[in-house]
């Protein structure tokens, strides 16, 4: 006997145990998408499995219902595997071990793979089931979401005849999320150029760092400070100040992600050393006083003597040390390709650009500059765009195209994903609102998200497309700590039956 056996919905918890049982992280999906699979086979249902291995099952309609809209459930098949350092769980080969404790389902050391399994297993009892009334139901099990969407982008829409889409892939009961943002990832290509140095020429290493940092897409509304944008605009000013030439510059690991640490190289005349280091103190002042609710860790750092850091400049030969210790270089930028570099990141656009005019403290279009990088011929800027209207998020590519054809460069985009926008007329939001209120007493929270979901892609690939997104009560997810509360479980099914039947 199972875990959870004896909890009623009995066909929800029955297959949401039958898939914890199953290995099912990102990239290791063929085994529940062929128990998916079988699982159709044996009801003598259609269905469709792709190269990808999303699936995707057809159930008609129950009587009375059967010339009803289809309508569309979705959700998404892998899990993220995280677990206990001293957990002995194998993610490839062992299925979850099971915790039912105070009315919470969690997992012995790892995560629980709520998201998404519990979609899984709602779409699986409503097909299982004889008794629920229902249109013609399309279940769509998508793999590889968690990590970027994959079979999302991948699969083939054309056999769904769907425009009403119930996806269930949110973890807070009571909340609707009804937009979301679509993003690309958005290189800008800076040429440079570099000549022989000076001979008397010594190298600084300025550095900004203990920025907070955070997710660039929930988190942007915060905003913090970008340590790639703060460097540069400290460089900007600097050179205002006292002259010098850019070496290198990097900052930042990823492009989602607000940077709190980025760095430079430059050369410079020893007699200018220390008022290089008097300008960024000053400077650093300007920005603890901007930044210091957001940022209060914000320091800024000029290192002078750099002789056990020869590795971080491009060739360590072009490196070598004055009479003082600090750090002379035979090779730097060329004065113009330095203020190209520095004006350029000054110029491009960079956090909130605009705020939703139909959800109140929803961040409408952002963009986070989040790799900085100097190779031998080029510097690349890296900027995750992100909008939930796309001709807005189409003009900050083209915003950044412009910085980067001025410079002499180029603009690559990758990764291109398209918003779910809102929609003023949305006649499943109008049903979901009152089938809420008729079964909790209250109204529900209309919600978006600075993020992307898979709801997008589908809304970009099926035009016309009606759809919510919602889900039970569920925390810590993508730890070991993750969790799911069965009360809201057993709350949620009821709200999924009753909106069922009113689309008829």
């Amino acid at each position: 006997m199972g875990v959870l056996s004896n909890i009623e919905p009995y066909g929800v918890f029955r297959f949401f145990e039958e898939i914890c049982g199953i290995p099912h992280g990102s990239s290791d999906t063929k085994k529940i998408s062929d128990y998916l699979v079988k699982f159709a086979i044996d009801k003598n249902l259609r269905y469709i499995q792709d190269e990808s291995n999303n699936v995707i099952i057809f159930k008609d309609g129950t009587a009375g219902y059967e010339d009803s809209a289809p309508v569309m459930l979705q959700g998404h098949m892998d899990m993220v595997c995280e677990k206990d350092v001293d957990c002995d769980i194998d993610f490839e080969r062992d299925g979850l071990r099971l915790v039912l404790e105070d009315g919470v389902i969690s997992a012995d050391g790892t995560t629980l793979g709520g998201d998404d399994g519990i979609a899984v297993a709602f779409a699986l009892a409503i097909l299982d089931a004889d008794d629920i009334p229902h249109p013609p139901i399309e279940c769509v099990f998508t793999v590889d979401e968690e990590i970027g969407m994959l079979g999302a982008a991948a699969i083939d829409c054309s056999p769904l005849k769907s425009r009403i889409m119930l996806n269930l892939d949110s973890e807070d009961e009571g909340y609707l999320l009804v937009s979301c943002a679509g993003g690309a990832c958005a290189t800008c290509h800076i040429p440079v150029e570099y000549e022989n140095a000076e001979d008397d020429h010594s190298v600084v290493k300025i550095i900004v760092e203990g920025l907070t940092g955070g997710h660039s897409g929930v988190e942007i509304i915060k905003q913090r400070a970008n340590a790639d944008k703060q460097l540069a605009r400290l460089l900007y000013n600097i050179g205002r100040d006292v002259p010098y030439r850019l070496i290198s510059i990097q900052g930042g690991l990823k492009d989602n992600a607000i940077p709190n640490k980025a760095e430079a190289y430059v050369g410079i005349d020893p007699e200018d050393v220390d008022n290089f280091v008097k300008s960024a103190e000053k400077n650093e002042n300007i920005l603890r006083h901007e930044f210091g609710n957001t940022d209060p860790e914000l320091i800024v750092k000029v290192e002078t003597d750099l002789s056990d850091d020869l590795g971080s400049y491009n060739n360590a030969d072009d490196v070598q040390n004055d009479m003082y210790g600090r750090t002379m270089i035979n090779r730097v930028m060329t004065e113009k390709s330095s203020d190209i570099v520095i004006r350029s990141l000054m110029m491009m656009p960079n956090g909130i650009q605009k705020m939703s005019n139909d959800i109140e403290g929803l961040v409408q279009t952002s963009l986070n500059l989040g790799i900085l990088n100097t190779t031998e011929d080029e510097v690349t800027a890296s900027f995750s765009v992100r909008s939930s209207v796309q001709s807005e998020k189409e003009n900050l590519i083209d915003q950044l195209r412009c910085v980067s054809v001025s410079a002499g460069g180029s603009l690559e985009v990758q990764g291109d994903y398209p918003a779910w926008e809102y929609r003023h007329d949305s006649p499943l939001r109008d049903i979901m609102v009152d089938v809420f209120e008729e079964q909790y007493g209250r109204k529900p929270v209309i919600q978006a998200i600075h993020a992307g979901v898979e709801c997008g892609l589908f809304a970009g690939k099926m035009p016309g497309l009606d759809c919510v997104s919602f889900g039970p009560d569920m925390k810590n997810i993508h730890t070991s700590r993750e969790s799911m509360d069965v009360a809201s479980v057993q709350r949620t099914w009821r709200y999924t039956l009753g909106i069922l039947e009113k689309l008829k």
